[in-house]
C-alpha cells in the first residue's frame, strides 16, 4: 500500500511540478510578497481535491478522466469543461516544450534544439505505454526534489534569510484559489485516467496528503527565495537561474537538467491526458496519437515560455475557480444531489 500510494504521490508531483512551477515562474505570478497564509491554504485545498478526484477515479474505476469530470461538475457542465481540460491540456504542454527550448537557452544551445529533444523524448517514452511515464516520475522526482530542496536551503542559508519574517503580512491569502484551480484541472485528466489502478483507499491517502505537504514547503520556500532577488527576475525567462547564478557551473548545469526532467514529466503527463481521451475516438495505436498532437503543438512553441506562462496560467487559474469549489463541497454537492431514501 505504501509503495503505490507513493507511486501516485510522484505522479500528482510530476504532474504539478513542470515549467511553470519548477522554474519558479508560475510561482512569482501567482505568490510573491505577503503569500505565506495563501501557500499553507494552497496545502490543505489541494490534499482535499486530490483526495476526491482519486476517490471518485477509483469508484469508477476509470481508464479516462470524462466519467470523472461528470462526477464532478454535473452533466450539463461536462462538455465545456471537457473541451477545457483538452484546450488546458494542450496549451500547457505546449508551455513544457517551451519550457525545455528556454532551458537549452540558457547554455546558448539554439530554442529549436530544446524543442526537438523534448518531443523526441515524449515519442519514445509513450512507445512503452503509461508504464514508461510512472517509471520515469519514481526515478527522477526524488532527485529533483531533493535537489530543488537543498539549493533552495543553501540560498536561504547563505543569503541569511529568515523564513517566517513576514507572517504578520499575508494580503495575498486569495491567490490560493486560482493557484490551486490552475493546478487542479491536469490532475483530473491524469487521476482518471488511473483510476481502474489504485487498489486501497489508503494509497489514496499517501499520495494526495503526500504530495500537498511536500509541494507547499518547497512552495514556501522556492517563495521566499524568489521574494530576495525580484529586481532580478525581471532580466530571467526562468527565474530559478536567478539563484543558481550565486553557485558554481556544475550545480547549475545538474539542476538545469533536474528542471529539464521535471519539464519532461509534466509535459508526459499533459499528452497522457490528451491521448487517453483521443483514443475514445480514434483507434489508433497511443505512440501515433502522441506524434500527431506533437506536430500540432509545435507551431505555438514559437510565442515563447515567459510570454505563454504569464497570459495562459492566470487565464486558466480563474477560469478553474468553479471546479475547485465543486471539488471542496464535493461530500456536501453529493448529499444534496443524491434520492431521499425512502
Amino acid at each position: 500500500m505504501i509503495r503505490a500510494g507513493l507511486k501516485w504521490m510522484f505522479l500528482i508531483i510530476g504532474t504539478t511540478i513542470g515549467a511553470g512551477y519548477a522554474s519558479g515562474r508560475e510561482l512569482w505570478q501567482f505568490f510573491g510578497h505577503e503569500s505565506g497564509l495563501a501557500i499553507l491554504l494552497f496545502i490543505i485545498f489541494f490534499s482535499i481535491c486530490c483526495m476526491v478526484i482519486m476517490d471518485i477515479s477509483h469508484k469508477k474505476e476509470s481508464t479516462q478522466y470524462l466519467p470523472v469530470l461528470k462526477e464532478i461538475v454535473g452533466i450539463k457542465l461536462t462538455g465545456v469543461y471537457d473541451v477545457m481540460i483538452f484546450l488546458y491540456l494542450f496549451t500547457t504542454t505546449v508551455v513544457m516544450i517551451a519550457g525545455s527550448g528556454a532551458t537549452g537557452r540558457a547554455f546558448n544551445f539554439p530554442y529549436i534544439w530544446g524543442i526537438g529533444i523534448m518531443i523526441f523524448a515524449l515519442i519514445i517514452l509513450f512507445i512503452k505505454d503509461i508504464n514508461g511515464l510512472l517509471s520515469v516520475n519514481q526515478f527522477v522526482l526524488p532527485l529533483l526534489l531533493g535537489g530543488l530542496l537543498f539549493v533552495l536551503i543553501m540560498f536561504t542559508y547563505d543569503q541569511n534569510l529568515s523564513l517566517f519574517s513576514h507572517w504578520h503580512e499575508q494580503r495575498n491569502w486569495t491567490a490560493a484559489f486560482p493557484f490551486t484551480a490552475l493546478n487542479i484541472l491536469p490532475l483530473i485528466a491524469v487521476l482518471g485516467a488511473i483510476g481502474n489502478k489504485v487498489k486501497s483507499k489508503g494509497e489514496i491517502v499517501i499520495a494526495c496528503v503526500g504530495s500537498g505537504l511536500i509541494l507547499g514547503i518547497i512552495t514556501y520556500i522556492y517563495n521566499n527565495s524568489l521574494i530576495q532577488i525580484a529586481d532580478e527576475i525581471l532580466v530571467y525567462e526562468i527565474p530559478l537561474f536567478a539563484i543558481l547564478k550565486h553557485y558554481p557551473l556544475e550545480m547549475l548545469i545538474f539542476m538545469s537538467i533536474l528542471l529539464w526532467f521535471a519539464i519532461f514529466t509534466t509535459a508526459a503527463s499533459g499528452v497522457l491526458g490528451i491521448v487517453t481521451r483521443v483514443q475514445e475516438f480514434f483507434r489508433l495505436p497511443l505512440w501515433l496519437i502522441v506524434v500527431i498532437t506533437l506536430i500540432t503543438m509545435l507551431p505555438l512553441t514559437a510565442f515563447g515560455f515567459s510570454t505563454l506562462v504569464s497570459y495562459l496560467y492566470p487565464i486558466y487559474g480563474i477560469l478553474n475557480l468553479y471546479v475547485l469549489v465543486r471539488l471542496l463541497l464535493f461530500p456536501l454537492w453529493k448529499r444534496t444531489d443524491s434520492p431521499p431514501t425512502s
